[in-house]
């Protein structure tokens, strides 16, 4: 009962009293009546009941309350904290299936077989020149291809199949061909060497050199490879633009049997009006640009890729926009013919180079947005640069435009620790990217001096550890500007 305990009063735990309460006598033991219970009275200066509990009784009742008032929201809600934080966890999961670089989907596939697994990574390598692996993303790629032309798509294909079957036989990374790093360049060459063809679409004997050059990119790629990784730098699409230079001036315009478009120097001044610049046009360049990527130059198939690119990265597809929309105020402000930016040429390489910069190979801060931004522009200018002395030999501008400026921007140095160029190996998607430099920076030692040297955090030698204060040592081994005692 309330007011006692073992039939004793707790104002008088040992039993005796002064003044001892009638009590009647009920089947457990003697129970005040209600008008004592009533008149009965604490006296002053009394403990609270709650106070002559035994310790662990009293915390246990403090928990429960505590328990009961956190209970109390939720109840109305419907929904408790706990369950509302278990919710978000689950969606992320189901949007990473088709989102990303779809690293689930491929762990899935991992004990499938072959052929489904193979069909993945050519998808992959379908998507991945847009710094893209994901082979939802290289399904609709390929099914703008189609919007295009099926000739081009069937050339395309051909590449990525024969550039991937080639890496496999070379026992090449595994895990580089699972992401499409072998595939994508056979994409290229497939589709460029057939728009620079000059037979015609179903000209079936171009599908050989198509496959000879195929065939080639995984050698480039790993030759490169050797060579830039010490730098840690990425080959970018180097084996694609070697492959089709090597190809367009082998033949040329007039070889009997693989003639390729005739591609002569500007002999005199163009006619520019600017009345008649025609600003939809403009606007449409730039999903046409993001297509010319590919070499596709209708604007739904660009649309179709920019699709694409959003679904697996929106900040891949913001920079895609803005990279493609750098180049047309870089050919207005030297006097370019209108075609040529209605048709996108001088905005697919600066498209590329800004998705590089702009947190691909950076981690995204304000500071790489500009940086990606100004690349882009460059990046225009450089192939219009290149452009005018490839002519000169009849050759096509490719991506050369890109891989120079991209490069050169990755060999940047500076002390802006915002400017962060990551690892290779940790080069995922610019959100996965941009995580990952967030979690470096919550772990660097306040103690620690640290600046970003080439792209890469140095830390100061005295808290680095051994094994990464090699590329600081002089010739004794000694961390340069340090005495030997503080070397570690």
């Amino acid at each position: 009962m309330p007011g006692e305990m073992d039939g004793h009063s707790l104002a008088d735990p040992t039993g005796s009293s002064a003044n001892p309460l009638p009590t009647d006598t009920g089947p457990v033991g003697p129970e005040p009546s209600d008008s004592e219970l009533k008149s009965q009275r604490w006296p002053t200066g009394a403990q609270d009941p709650a106070q002559n509990r035994p310790l662990l009784e009293r915390k246990e009742a403090q928990r429960s309350k505590v328990a009961m008032e956190m209970e109390a929201p939720g109840e109305k809600s419907g929904k408790t904290p706990t369950q509302t934080r278990k919710i978000w966890p689950q969606i992320w999961g189901a949007l990473s299936y088709f989102t990303g670089d779809m690293k689930a989907f491929g762990d899935w596939l991992k004990d499938k077989p072959l052929a489904f697994q193979f069909i993945d990574w050519v998808l992959r390598g379908v998507s991945q020149v847009m710094f893209v692996s994901n082979p939802l993303s290289g399904l609709i790629i390929v099914a703008g291809f189609l919007v295009q032309n099926f000739w081009l798509t069937l050339t395309g294909c051909l590449g990525a199949v024969v550039s991937t079957l080639t890496a496999i036989l070379l026992s090449q990374d595994r895990s580089a061909i699972a992401a499409g790093l072998y595939g994508y360049n056979g994409v290229l060459v497939g589709m460029l060497m057939a728009v620079f063809s000059d037979s015609g679409d179903y000209y079936w004997w171009l599908l050989l050199p198509v496959v000879l050059m195929s065939m080639t990119c995984p050698l480039f790629t790993s030759a490169l490879g050797s060579v830039f990784s010490k730098w840690d730098l990425p080959v970018f699409t180097l084996p694609f633009n070697l492959a089709l230079t090597v190809f367009v001036a082998a033949t040329g315009h007039y070889n009997p049997f693989f003639p390729t478009t005739l591609i002569q120097p500007i002999t005199s001044r163009p006619s520019i009006n600017w009345s008649e610049i025609e600003v939809p046009l403009l606007f449409q360049s730039i999903p046409i640009g993001v297509g010319q990527v590919y070499g596709c130059d209708n604007p739904w198939t660009g649309g179709m890729i920019m699709v694409a690119l959003f679904i697996s990265s929106p900040l891949v597809f913001l920079h895609a926009v803005i990279g493609s929309a750098a180049g047309i105020p870089a050919a207005l402000s030297v006097a370019s013919p209108f075609n040529k930016i209605y048709t996108g040429l001088w905005s697919y390489n600066s498209c590329l180079s800004c998705i590089a910069i702009g947190g691909m190979f950076y981690a995204l801060t304000w500071q790489t947005f500009l940086l990606a931004t100004v690349c882009a522009v460059f990046t225009a200018y450089v192939g219009a640069t290149l452009s005018n002395m490839f002519s000169v030999f009849g050759l096509p501008l490719g991506t050369w435009a890109f891989c120079l400026s991209s490069l050169t921007f990755l060999l940047l140095t500076t002390d802006n620790d915002a400017i962060y160029k990551l690892p290779l190996s940790k080069v995922t998607y610019p959100e996965a990217n941009r995580a990952y430099y967030l979690a470096q920076k919550g772990k660097q030692p306040k103690s620690a001096s640290s600046r970003v040297l080439g792209g890469k955090m140095k830390i100061d030698a005295k808290v680095m550890p051994s094994e990464h204060t090699h590329f600081l040592q002089g010739e004794e081994g000694t961390p340069a500007g340090l005495q030997a005692s503080d070397a570690k």
